[in-house]
């Protein structure tokens, strides 16, 4: 997903937003894929998603790199709040 991120942004059409799992069994989780993201795209809106609410990132997702949270299970309407919120 980086890497095709990446390209867009490279090739001037970069992504407005993205939602990203904490946790991703078998791979790289928010918390580093952020790290790797503000790299190269400082502008991105950023959203961390988990369903561990006691997570410190969940609680804190602006000291990690985040501009927002979206707990999970969310509804469409709490996305577009969220997208309006940073548009």
């Amino acid at each position: 997903a980086l890497e095709k991120i990446k390209k867009c942004t490279d090739n001037g059409n970069p992504f407005a937003f993205v939602i990203m799992d904490l946790t991703i069994p078998g791979g790289m989780g928010g918390k580093e894929t952020i790290r790797e993201l503000r790299n190269f795209d400082k502008n991105i809106i950023a959203f961390v998603s988990s369903g561990y609410s006691e997570d410190p990132i969940m609680a804190n997702p602006r000291e990690y790199g985040f501009n927002d949270k979206l707990p999970k299970p969310f509804k469409k309407i709490e996305l577009e709040e969220k997208m309006l919120k940073y548009s």
